[in-house]
């Protein structure tokens, strides 16, 4: 086996002090082999600040700005916006805010042809409507895509295809 462990001088452990609570090491007072670092008259050499200091000195000063690189300079603000949320377009005019011109209103509408009045034109030409009947879905609106659009701005701000 190896030799035991020196043996541990509690500082605290002097007549009149409190167990643990001893005289700053290297002061008068204080038990030998816990003094002052760096080789000095009651220390152990090779422990506390190098070269033998007394004290630790000032701080090290704070590492510098790296101004120009990305996760350095100045803390960047993120601004989180939540999407704006648009009525459902169907074929009646819905109420809301106009993206573009920001003012309250109610959507005008207009009726464009699509794929269902195309449909229906190719149905009716097949059943045997083809002298002039087939041409009827593009008078009826219901059968056509409705297309919103703001009455101020004339932005269009929305489409219900039919099909």
């Amino acid at each position: 086996m190896s030799a035991p462990p020196p043996p541990y001088n509690n500082p605290g452990s002097q007549p009149g002090g409190p167990p643990g609570y001893g005289p700053p090491e290297g002061k008068p007072g204080g038990q030998p082999g816990y003094g002052p670092p760096g080789g000095q008259p009651g220390g152990q050499p090779g422990y506390g600040p190098p070269g033998g200091q007394q004290g630790y000195g000032p701080p090290p000063p704070p590492a510098p700005y790296h101004q120009g690189q990305p996760g350095y300079g100045q803390p960047t603000t993120v601004i989180i916006t939540q999407p704006m949320m648009s009525p459902p377009m169907r074929e009646s005019p819905v109420g809301m805010t106009c993206p573009s011109c920001q003012k309250q209103i109610i959507t005008s509408t207009t009726y464009q042809t699509g794929t269902l009045t195309w449909v229906a034109c190719l149905v009716l030409c097949l059943v045997g409507c083809d002298v002039g009947c087939c041409f009827i879905p593009f008078c009826i609106s219901s059968c056509k895509d409705t297309v919103h659009s703001c009455p101020n701005c004339r932005t269009t701000l929305g489409k219900h295809n039919r099909m």
